[in-house]
C-alpha cells in the first residue's frame, strides 16, 4: 500500500460521502524514531515470511475438514467475531441485526443489511486491534483498495462474494496460502473429533490437530456439566461416578485426542487456584460435587484440584498444560440466556498467582519434563507474580498477551514487564487464540512487527548486540512456540 505522507486536519466539506484509500502503512507500528525504524524494518523483514505457527486457538475444523466455501462476507466476518460485534452492541446494535445465530437457531438477519451495518460503524473501532486486523484482510487477503464504510459497503459485500466463490478462498487453499505450519483447534471432551478424523483420512498435507479442553466435565458451576458427564462416561466406557473412574476417563480422552495431534491440554478457569488434597479428601469432595447442587467453595476447590491432576497426567503423557485464568465469563444474563456462551460478554478479574499456583508447585514446579504456560488478564500481576514465577520454576512459562490484550499497545506493556526478570526464553512467542481465521496472519503479522520494535529500541540504546535481537525474533516468532508446545 502506498504510505499517507502528509495530511490535512481539515478535510473538504462533504469528504465523509468519498471513498477513502484503504490505510495499511509499511511502517505500521515501528518507532517514529528513525534509527529504531531502520533497525525494526530489518528485523521484521528477517521473519516476515516465516510460516505460521498457530498452536492454540478456536477455528471450526469442520472446515478444513469438509473445505465448503465461506458463505458470504457477514457469516465470514461478522457474525463469529465476538470481537465485532460486542462493540456494535456497546452503542446499542442488536446482535440479531448483525447475524449473530442465538440458542434457537442460525439468525435469520439479512447478510447484507448485516453487512451495511456494520460497514456503517467502522468509526467506532478507530484506534482498536480489530480495525487493524480488519484493515490487513481487507488489503493484502482481499486485495482492496478503499476503505470500508457506508459507501463502499456493496461493494465489499459483492467482491468478497465473488472472492469465496473461488477456489483459491476455500479454506485449505487459503491454510496454504498463509503459510501455516501448524493449526491448533480446541476440542471438549466429548466432542467426537469426526472432523479432524476427515481431515486424517483426506489425505490433505495441512496440520490441523486439536487440543484437550476438559472443562465443561471439570467444572461442577458449568450449566452442561452433568449432561456432559453423561456422555463422557459413554465414550470412554469409565464409571466417571468412580473417583479412578473418572480420572481413566480423562487419561483415556487425552490418548485419543493425541492420535489426532494434540501436543497441549487448555484450562479456562475462573481463578489459577490449585489444590493437592489427599486422596480421601478429594474422593470426598468428588462426591460432593457430583450432587445438583454443589456450593461455589466446592466447586473451586474440585476445579484447583482437577489443575494438580491435569498436571500429573501431563507429567506422564508429555502434553503441554495452558491454564487461562481470570475471566468472568457471560456477565450479561440477558444475552447469556438468549445467545449462549462466548458471546462477547466476558469481563477479566483481578487474579492471584504466588498464592493460587503454590500446591502445584509444590508437588511439580521442579520437574524438567513438565510444561506449563500461564495466561493472564490481570496485566498488574505481569511484573508482581508471573514474571518473578516463571523466572524461577522450571515447569512454568508465559503465554503471550491474551484476548483483551492481544493489541500492540497489550503486547508492548508484556515486553516491558517480563522481560528484565523472565527473559524471553521463559515466554513461547504468539500464538492467536482466535476464531477468525482469516485475521490470523494479520494477528501474527502484529506480533511480529512489535517485537521487532520492541528488540530495536533494545539495540538502538546499546543495550543488546543487532546479533542477538536477529536471533531473538526469530525464537520469538518460531523456535519458541515450537519448544513450548512441542511440534
Amino acid at each position: 500500500m502506498t504510505p499517507v505522507t502528509s495530511f490535512s486536519l481539515s478535510p473538504s466539506s462533504g469528504s465523509r460521502a468519498m471513498s477513502k484509500p484503504l490505510y495499511l502503512h509499511e511502517d505500521r507500528l515501528f518507532s517514529s524514531d528513525p534509527a529504531q525504524r531502520a533497525i525494526a524494518r530489518e528485523l521484521y523483514s528477517s521473519v516476515k515470511s516465516l510460516p505460521i505457527l498457530s498452536p492454540h486457538g478456536h477455528t471450526d475444523p469442520s472446515w478444513f475438514a469438509d473445505n465448503l466455501p465461506f458463505e458470504n462476507a457477514t457469516t465470514l466476518f461478522l457474525a463469529p467475531d465476538h470481537y465485532i460485534y460486542r462493540m456494535l452492541y456497546s452503542q446499542g446494535i442488536d446482535m440479531d441485526a448483525v447475524g449473530v445465530g442465538s440458542k434457537d437457531g442460525p439468525s435469520t438477519a439479512d447478510a447484507r443489511k448485516a453487512w451495511h451495518i456494520y460497514a456503517a460503524h467502522q468509526h467506532l473501532f478507530r484506534g482498536t486491534p480489530s480495525f487493524m486486523w480488519m484493515s490487513h484482510v481487507f488489503g493484502e487477503i482481499m486485495g482492496f483498495d478503499v476503505a470500508l464504510d457506508a459507501s463502499t459497503a456493496d461493494h465489499y459485500f459483492d467482491r468478497i462474494g465473488e472472492c469465496l466463490a473461488s477456489p483459491e478462498y476455500r479454506p485449505r487453499a487459503l491454510f496454504e496460502r498463509f503459510n501455516i505450519d501448524l493449526l491448533a483447534t480446541t476440542e471438549g471432551p466429548t466432542d467426537t473429533l469426526e472432523h479432524h478424523q476427515k481431515i486424517k483420512d483426506s489425505g490433505w498435507k495441512g496440520r490441523v490437530v486439536t487440543a484437550y479442553r476438559p472443562d465443561p466435565v471439570i467444572d461442577p458451576e458449568h450449566e452442561d456439566f452433568h449432561d456432559k458427564l453423561k456422555i463422557f462416561g459413554e465414550l470412554t466406557g469409565e464409571d466417571v461416578y468412580s473417583w479412578k473412574g473418572y480420572l481413566r476417563a480423562h487419561r483415556n480422552r487425552r490418548d485419543v485426542f493425541m492420535t489426532y495431534g494434540a501436543t497441549s491440554t487448555d484450562h479456562g478457569h475462573p481463578t489459577a487456584q490449585t489444590a493437592n488434597l489427599s486422596h480421601s479428601d478429594t474422593k470426598d469432595l468428588f462426591h460432593r460435587v457430583l450432587k445438583k447442587r454443589v456450593s461455589p467453595e466446592d466447586a473451586e476447590l474440585f476445579r484447583a484440584q482437577m489443575l494438580t491432576e491435569m498436571a500429573r497426567m501431563s507429567l506422564d503423557d508429555g502434553l503441554t498444560m495452558q491454564i487461562h485464568p481470570g475471566s468472568f465469563r457471560n456477565h450479561n444474563k440477558q444475552i447469556f440466556d438468549r445467545y449462549g456462551r462466548d458471546k462477547g460478554a466476558d469481563m477479566p478479574l483481578p487474579t492471584n498467582y504466588v498464592h493460587a499456583l503454590k500446591p502445584l508447585l509444590d508437588a511439580f514446579g521442579n520437574e524438567k519434563n513438565l510444561t506449563v504456560i500461564l495466561f493472564t488478564l490481570d496485566e498488574t500481576s505481569y511484573a508482581r507474580e508471573l514474571a518473578p514465577l516463571a523466572g524461577h520454576y522450571p515447569i512454568l512459562k508465559l503465554g503471550p498477551s491474551w484476548w483483551f490484550h492481544d493489541s500492540p499497545e497489550g503486547m508492548m506493556r508484556f515486553r516491558e514487564q517480563v522481560t528484565e526478570t523472565a527473559g524471553f526464553y521463559n515466554t513461547v512467542g504468539f500464538n492467536d487464540d482466535t476464531r477468525a481465521f482469516l485475521s490470523i496472519p494479520a494477528r501474527h503479522d502484529v506480533a511480529r512487527r512489535i517485537d521487532s520494535t520492541f528488540l530495536a529500541r533494545l539495540v538502538a540504546e546499546h543495550r543488546m548486540p543487532v546479533e542477538d535481537a536477529a536471533e531473538l525474533i526469530e525464537d520469538l516468532t518460531y523456535n519458541l512456540p515450537k519448544a513450548a508446545y512441542k511440534l
